[in-house]
């Protein structure tokens, strides 16, 4: 049995409410799971207009798994995909070494990236000096 990772992207009928899709998410991960696949990621990205009307719908919810499982699981996971009537289309690609590899390079990038917006912002913050005078709740009045 051999293992692959693999790339899969769904999207969801966007009409649903936020807890519906949830379910449908925890769904599709338990799935892969339990047929001993391993999921590395899960990228949310949200309502977004569809290029085109699919089964009526303009909008979709766009979700992305990134996973290792044996190839023999692709088959079962694309027939839930179709079973399931709120998904209204999906695309499984199964990644080389060159993808895992520049997927590897986003991720270290994005981190170095945000490490030093962090520490900029902290640095940035003023310090406010507190006055002799508010610090004691003293306060004079100008004489005339």
């Amino acid at each position: 049995m051999r293992r692959n990772n693999y790339e899969s992207g769904v999207i969801i009928n966007a009409t649903l409410d936020d807890t519906q899709i949830d379910t449908i998410v925890a769904k599709f991960k338990e799935l892969i799971a339990s047929n001993g696949g391993d999921l590395k990621n899960t990228d949310l990205w949200g309502r977004k207009r569809l290029a085109y009307i699919i089964q009526k719908q303009k909008v979709g919810y766009y979700v992305f798994f990134r996973f290792e499982a044996p190839s023999e699981f692709i088959l079962k996971l694309e027939r839930m995909y179709k079973l399931d009537e709120n998904i209204l289309r999906f695309l499984t690609l199964k990644l080389d070494k060159y993808a895992l590899g520049e997927l590897e390079k986003q991720t270290a990038n994005q981190a170095l990236k945000a490490e030093p917006i962090l520490e900029t912002v902290i640095a940035e913050t003023p310090e406010i000096p507190e006055t002799p005078a508010a610090a004691n709740g003293d306060v004079k009045e100008d004489d005339k």
